[in-house]
């Protein structure tokens, strides 16, 4: 039996390693408070607690932020799988015995990935778990990575060009590049197509901070050549549909093509690597059993598409 004292103590100590986390997650004592819904003297005397029994700063302050110290970070990637797994036991122990009815998701990705990547695994996952809210945030690249570091989402979806130390990255499936044009366009009838060819006509490409615009940017540059942009516009949808009325031609990711569209598609692997689109994932982060069924209803989706065009 548990003795009243040690029980306390363990009690404690959960609720200062519970301030402590959500302190690191939002580089805020104020805005940790308000997750927490406790005052902001009370996470502090929490956080104080922790840094006198290790003997050691958890933080640095600056004004109105803090940012871990290196003994801090360590704590942390300890701590927050811990307090994670606590936080979510019950759903946890529901779904190892094949309970998982009820609970939230909550997935960071880009218009495009939500559009053309995430519709079936969506659709199969809502079929199979009707009970559990699937929440989608439609957001960019760095406003996804974002969430994630606050743990305001269990995980993003999407292409990643570049990781970061805290960051791991798993990819699912991955398309081709492609230059779309109006089907009476003069490069339309071409199989394969030059840089130089495309460098003639009017582009519209996504806003220029995308990965997209980068990439054309030094395709064009590494042959000295130019490049005329004359719509900038944001998601593939309108760039489609621009192209079908004629006002420019566009490199695409070919994962935005239906078969539907009245337009004529022309490799473009000469130039542009393939992008592959994964899970995004905040290294040590505790998966929850809703976001592990997600990913493998995900991966099964895109298995059984490969075997179908295999």
């Amino acid at each position: 039996m548990v003795s009243t004292p040690t029980l306390y103590y363990k009690q404690n100590r959960m609720k200062q390693l519970r301030a402590f986390c959500q302190a690191a997650r939002a580089g805020s004592i104020t805005a940790a408070a308000e997750a927490l819904f406790l005052s902001q003297p009370s996470v502090s005397l929490q956080i104080q607690a922790l840094e006198r029994e290790f003997g050691t700063v958890l933080f640095e302050r600056r004004g109105p932020h803090i940012k871990l110290t290196p003994e801090g970070e360590l704590l942390y990637q300890l701590a927050d799988p811990l307090v994670e797994g606590i936080e979510k036991l019950h759903e946890t122990f529901a779904a190892h015995y094949g309970k998982l009815e009820t609970g939230e998701l909550n997935i960071a990705a880009g218009e495009s990935t939500i559009l053309y990547v995430l519709n079936e695994p969506v659709q199969h996952f809502a079929e199979q778990y009707p009970g559990i809210r699937l929440k989608l945030h439609n957001v960019t690249g760095r406003d996804g990575l974002a969430m994630l570091r606050a743990d305001q989402v269990d995980f993003a979806v999407g292409p990643m060009l570049q990781l970061a130390d805290d960051i791991s990255y798993r990819p699912i499936i991955t398309y081709s590049p492609a230059l779309i044009t109006p089907l009476d366009h003069p490069l339309a009838g071409k199989k394969t197509v030059r840089l130089q060819d495309i460098s003639r006509y009017r582009l519209i490409l996504p806003p220029s901070y995308l990965s997209t615009w980068q990439l054309v940017d030094t395709a064009f540059r590494a042959q000295n050549l130019s490049y005329n942009v004359a719509v900038e516009a944001g998601g593939w949808e309108v760039i489609k549909k621009y192209v079908e009325l004629g006002l420019g031609i566009s490199i695409v990711t070919d994962v935005c093509l239906t078969g539907e569209e009245r337009l004529a598609a022309i490799p473009l692997t000469d130039y542009f690597p393939d992008r592959s689109y994964g899970i995004v994932l905040r290294k040590g982060k505790f998966l929850s059993p809703q976001a592990k069924r997600f990913i493998e209803v995900m991966e099964a989706v895109f298995a059984s598409r490969r075997a179908a065009t295999d």
